[in-house]
């Protein structure tokens, strides 16, 4: 555990004590919903001493533990001084249904608002967004944290041309290195790694169960749970993240519907980064040539941009570029038909 994690821990002791009840009415002008989603709303207000424009993160009691608020709080209050990193206020509270904190307010939106669907950004505009969330990601692994959910809805719009963007929603941000259940859903953000552990889980759901306590069930109990597999967690999973983020933006679109070799279009692409380069002998000279093989969903990146998703795209976790090591390839033109100019 780093001495990011463990002070984490006892900010939200300390704050779980100091938590103050009050109504929002009284303090705040709420203006207007800013978005919402699993973990529940968040609204723009203004506070109503100071004037000054806040948003408002409401969390339903019924359905959020009060430590998972409190951490998700104390991270971004302590720790999300990167400026593409969204920041907490100082303010927490709790309702009768709901645990509160105030957080920046991002006022044009999030990224997945103004990516145009089947034709993407300006290249120029991805570029910026792809230097500022890299850099955001980096500074939260260096801290000992993996973000766990980088996608086009949770990167915030301080301006309408991306020059200013923020990574937010922090609900499931982990310790790199903690021990978790696997999740898989389909999706092209969930990586290769997480189907490969459902499938473990499927295959051993054949074997004795376990009861609440972890022991073998008597046969003929009804009171078992299926056995569930537990990964670590890893900032791989960022990088895998940022690299379909790039990929989205870009196109416009998505490069498969899930990361599972079954899929026509990933076991495509998967083929391409298994084999690369390839060799094939040129029939007008006694020579071998050199070429690349490209993926089809890959043929209007240029080679720069191909070794970019390469990189972040590894199907193998350990073998995955870092958000760090983006800066590299920033600058160069990424798409074939166009420059990155302005």
């Amino acid at each position: 555990m780093t001495t990011a994690t463990r002070l984490l821990d006892e900010l939200c002791h300390l704050t779980a004590q100091s938590l103050t009840s009050l109504n929002p009415s009284d303090h705040f002008q709420v203006i207007k919903l800013l978005g919402e989603g699993s973990y529940g709303k968040v609204m723009l207000a203004m506070h109503k001493k100071r004037g000054t424009p806040m948003a408002l993160k409401f969390f339903p009691r019924d359905s959020t533990s009060l430590f998972s608020f409190l951490r998700e709080y104390n991270l971004s209050l302590a720790y999300c001084t990167h400026p593409s990193l969204t920041s907490a206020l100082g303010i927490a509270f709790s309702t009768p249904t709901h645990y509160v904190f105030a957080q920046q307010p991002s006022l044009y939106g999030d990224l997945y608002d103004v990516i145009v669907p089947e034709v993407g950004l300006e290249e120029c505009c991805v570029q910026r967004v792809v230097s500022q969330i890299s850099g955001a990601l980096s500074y939260l692994h260096t801290l000992g944290f993996a973000h766990r959910d980088v996608k086009p809805e949770n990167i915030f719009l301080c301006d309408r041309d991306c020059r200013w963007v923020k990574l937010g929603d922090f609900g499931m941000v982990k310790a790199v290195g903690t021990r978790v259940p696997c999740v898989w859903y389909s999706s092209p953000y969930c990586t290769p790694e997480a189907e490969i552990a459902r499938e473990k889980e499927l295959s051993d759901s054949g074997s004795p169960s376990v009861d609440e306590n972890g022991n073998k069930s008597k046969e003929g109990s009804q009171k078992t749970t299926k056995k569930r597999i537990l990964v670590s967690v890893e900032v791989s999973t960022d990088s895998w993240a940022l690299g379909i983020l790039i990929y989205a933006m870009l196109m416009g679109s998505l490069p498969w519907s899930e990361s599972v070799l079954d899929n026509v279009a990933y076991e495509r692409y998967f083929r391409w980064s298994e084999r690369g380069r390839m060799q094939t002998e040129d029939s007008e000279s006694d020579g071998l040539e050199d070429f690349y093989y490209v993926a089809p969903q890959f043929t209007a990146f240029t080679p720069l941009a191909c070794s970019l998703f390469r990189a972040l795209l590894h199907p193998k976790p350990n073998l995955r570029a870092t958000p760090g090591e983006v800066a590299a390839y920033l600058g160069g033109a990424w798409l074939l038909s166009s420059d990155i100019s302005g």
